[in-house]
């Protein structure tokens, strides 16, 4: 049967890690781990704006997704379970996000083990509306593309696959039950098969080659 028909919706090409550290420098500094821990963690927005001090664990280099931030039309906002069952997860944080994230600790948040990470400058929690209009804002000051947040999601899970995820790490890791939302990551492995046959020509040691002396001829 033909596909003709059928229509297909276009892949949004993620920002770089380049692009990222400009956004997290233009943004409200507030907001800068907000930025890098979506771009590193594959978290959800709604997941980030309910984090909780006591959802982050330093000791053992993760982050325990529990809850997600539910807005309803009206604008009213509360705090209630993830998207789905696969949503409930633990994720690893890549070692080198830690001093931003603590520094972020230190600095924005109360101590209280409840407190929610990301917040507005008031203290409350975020509202998905405002946000966006600081995001807007920050994605124009740092002269890169029409990035959506979610972007940093995609980007996220793309890390995640040339990093060597397979399928079921990859929807662990972002929190989906379907094989179907994994897999359109996996297209980043064609690039990476190409690193890869580069580092399996390096594991063979080059036999030097030793020039032959040309042979003269002897006059007469």
């Amino acid at each position: 049967m033909s596909n003709a028909g059928v229509e297909r919706t276009r892949e949004r090409k993620p920002p770089s890690l380049e692009e990222v550290a400009l956004i997290a420098e233009a943004i409200e500094p507030r907001y800068r781990a907000m930025v890098v821990l979506a771009a590193w963690s594959g978290l959800r927005w709604g997941e980030l704006a309910a984090l909780s001090r006591k959802r982050i664990d330093r000791l053992h280099g993760v982050v325990h997704v529990e809850e997600s931030m539910i807005q309803l039309s009206g604008g009213r906002r509360f705090i209630g379970p993830p998207k789905s069952a696969a949503g409930r997860r633990t994720v690893a944080i890549p070692p080198h996000l830690w001093p931003v994230i603590e520094e972020h600790l230190a600095t924005y948040v109360e101590p209280s083990a409840d407190a929610l990470v990301f917040t507005k400058e008031s203290g409350v929690s975020l509202d998905r509306a405002n946000f966006y209009t600081q995001w807007r804002r920050a994605t124009r000051r740092a002269g890169v593309g029409e990035y959506r947040f979610h972007d940093l999601r995609h980007l996220a899970a793309t890390l995640a696959a040339v990093s060597g995820a397979t399928t079921r790490e990859l929807m662990h890791r972002i929190g989906h039950s379907s094989f179907r939302a994994a897999l359109i990551y996996q297209h980043a492995t064609e690039d990476r098969d190409q690193a890869i046959a580069e580092a399996m020509s390096r594991l063979v040691e080059p036999t030097p080659i030793t020039p032959r002396p040309l042979a003269v001829e002897a006059d007469g």
